[in-house]
C-alpha cells in the first residue's frame, strides 16, 4: 500500500490515492464544460473479475486501461487515429471517418488488447487478466529498454481484442483534463503504478450518471468522490 505524506500530496487527492492504493473505487467527475461525466476508477494491476463485474454492471460504459502517452511511444503503440490516417491511402473512408471530439482537441484511444492466455477475451476473467497485465507490464517498464518494454508487449497481448488502451497526453493535466490524464495524474502522485482503469458511470435516464448520485455510490462501496478541478489544482502544486 502506498504511503502518502501529506506535505508531498495535497488535499484533497491524498485520500483518492489511499483508496486507489488499496483497491477501492475511486469516482472522478471531469467538468462541466467537458463530457460532464462521472468515471469509476481502479488501479489496473489490482484488476479482478469481481472489479470489471462492477464496471460493467454499475457503471457500464466502456472498460478501458490508460497508460502514459510516453510509454506507449516507447513500445511503439500507435493511436487510432494515427492508424485511420496511414490506412486512408488505401481505403479511403478510413480517412474520412476521423472527426474530433466534440468535448476535447483529440481522441485518447489508442490499440485494442487481449492477453494471449485469454480465450475471448470478453468475459470478467479474460479482461481482468489483460487489465491486471497491462499494469504490470506499464510498471516494468520503468526498468527496461525500450527494445524490452515492445517486447514485452508483443509477447503479453494480441490485437484487436476487448480492452481499449487510453494513452494519457504528455505533460498530463498541462495538455489534457481528460479521466485518462486525472486518473493516471493521481497515480503518479502517489508513485503508484500508472495505469488506471476508467469506466464511464451511467444513469437510469439513457444518459451519464448525475454527479450528484456518485457522492452516495461512493460512500456505499468505501470508495472516495472526486472533481477534476480538485485533482488539477493538486497537481499544479505537485508538479511545480
Amino acid at each position: 500500500m502506498a504511503v502518502v505524506r501529506s506535505e508531498v500530496v495535497p488535499s484533497p487527492v491524498a485520500p483518492a490515492i489511499h483508496a486507489l492504493s488499496e483497491g477501492r473505487p475511486v469516482l472522478i467527475y471531469d467538468a462541466e464544460d467537458r463530457e460532464g461525466e462521472v468515471d469509476l476508477v481502479y488501479l489496473s494491476d489490482r484488476m479482478t473479475p469481481d472489479r470489471v463485474r462492477e464496471l460493467r454492471r454499475e457503471a457500464g460504459g466502456v472498460i478501458c486501461a490508460a497508460i502514459p502517452e510516453e510509454l506507449a511511444r516507447r513500445a511503439g503503440l500507435p493511436f487510432f487515429t494515427e492508424l485511420l490516417a496511414e490506412g486512408a491511402s488505401r481505403y479511403p473512408i478510413a480517412g474520412a471517418l476521423i472527426e474530433r471530439p466534440r468535448y476535447d482537441t483529440r481522441s485518447a484511444f489508442g490499440l485494442t488488447v487481449n492477453h494471449r492466455a485469454t480465450f475471448t477475451g470478453i468475459p470478467d476473467r479474460d479482461r481482468a487478466r489483460t487489465l491486471s497485465a497491462i499494469g504490470q507490464w506499464v510498471n516494468r517498464a520503468a526498468r527496461q529498454d525500450d527494445g524490452e518494454v515492445a517486447e514485452a508487449f508483443v509477447r503479453e497481448f494480441s490485437s484487436p481484442g476487448h480492452v481499449p488502451l487510453l494513452y494519457a497526453a504528455t505533460g498530463l493535466l498541462k495538455v489534457r483534463r481528460g479521466h485518462t490524464e486525472l486518473s493516471v495524474a493521481l497515480a503518479r502522485m502517489g508513485g503508484l503504478t500508472e495505469s488506471t482503469t476508467v469506466c464511464e458511470m451511467l444513469g437510469d435516464d439513457a444518459g451519464p450518471l448525475p454527479r450528484g448520485l456518485a457522492r452516495p455510490y461512493a460512500a456505499r462501496h468505501d470508495g472516495v468522490f472526486i472533481e477534476g478541478r480538485e485533482i488539477a489544482a493538486a497537481w499544479s502544486r505537485w508538479s511545480e
